[in-house]
């Protein structure tokens, strides 16, 4: 049996779905911020006031199995929160015991698992105090992780890449090809599985593909619109949109946009052209992630904040949606 197989049951009329996509059971009442899969348990965990965690059958149905008040690492059998009370956290999925691994002197935004021999880590598990710390110059907003290589976007459009290996140190400072604030930054790979740049979304409705090293800097670099309303009236205003989220495929290195319109689309970098286009939900997709061999795409549908508190309507039901992945990933042939 295949997951979401012709034969796993997956999108049956038992499941409640958005189209074929399946819903996963127990939503929280919460706003989602934050998905990610756990590779070897299929385990869905999803951040907002508390952590919490499901298993994804084969048939596609979600099992919820435990919470907590998230990174995974390696094996999945350790999940790492990061709070707005200063602490990093480190929960054990077997015992379902946590405990604190880091202090910072602010809120903590972004936390990632690095995990390869020879790597000097920032943080000791074993211990509350840090390694090394590295100064930023501002606020950071979001960070993206894919060993040796790290990107940290920051408030005032600051980006910085760091390179992780043996001692982690500054590598480079990147002039934002952006014009407005950073809302997310996912890290692309090379055709050698190896980490080359990055995609890095703003509250503006626009992303910036950027290689670190590119043959041709002005070619290679670009930007693209994106979750923006398709009215052809150039008379009146456009609805522009924040960028939510950004992942890459683990297998064909296409891309998902998540934002603030109720979408999700999907691209090809390379062929520079969108695969697909949702249909627009009631609520803006707030999370994305991909499994680890790119079957499945989760998503989440909930209240961003854009617009306030005023906005909320506690009402409204949260979703976590997971979507076959399989095929409407693949790569488009290049247009050049």
């Amino acid at each position: 049996m295949s997951l979401f197989g012709a034969t796993s049951g997956f999108g049956s009329s038992g499941d409640r779905c958005l189209g074929n996509d399946v819903e996963v059971t127990s939503p929280p009442d919460d706003s989602i911020s934050c998905l990610a899969f756990s590779p070897p348990l299929h385990l869905c965990f999803q951040i907002l006031i508390m952590v919490r965690c499901w298993e994804v059958q084969d048939n596609g149905q979600t099992v919820p199995k435990a919470q907590t008040d998230a990174h995974r690492s390696g094996d999945g059998s350790k999940v790492f929160t990061a709070s707005c009370d200063k602490t990093a956290k480190m929960w054990d999925l077997n015992s379902n015991q946590a405990m604190q691994i880091a202090q910072h002197e602010g809120p903590i935004k972004a936390i990632h698992w690095i995990k390869e021999p020879r790597t000097t880590a920032f943080w000791d598990t074993r211990s509350p105090n840090p390694m090394m710390s590295l100064q930023m110059p501002e606020r950071c907003y979001c960070a993206d992780v894919v060993y040796p290589m790290a990107v940290v976007a920051t408030a005032e459009r600051g980006l910085i890449v760091y390179q992780l290996e043996n001692q982690p140190s500054e590598f480079r400072r990147i002039d934002s090809p952006l014009k407005h604030q950073h809302r997310c930054v996912a890290i692309f790979k090379d055709k050698q599985n190896k980490p080359t740049g990055f995609a890095l979304g703003s509250i503006e409705g626009r992303v910036a593909i950027h290689y670190i090293n590119p043959p041709n800097p002005a070619k290679d670099n670009f930007t693209f619109k994106c979750h923006r309303s398709n009215g052809t009236n150039t008379a009146t205003p456009q609805d522009i949109y924040a960028v939510n989220a950004i992942s890459f495929h683990p297998v064909h290195g296409t891309l998902a946009t998540v934002g603030s319109d109720g979408r999700f689309s999907f691209w090809d970098k390379d062929a520079r052209t969108k695969l697909k286009t949702s249909e627009q939900l009631d609520q803006p997709i707030t999370a994305c992630c991909f499994n680890s061999n790119g079957n499945i795409f989760a998503y989440a549908s909930s209240y961003d904040w854009s617009k306030g508190h005023e906005y909320y309507n506690p009402q409204k039901k949260n979703y976590i949606f997971l979507r076959n992945a399989a095929e409407e990933l693949k790569p488009r042939n290049k247009k050049w």
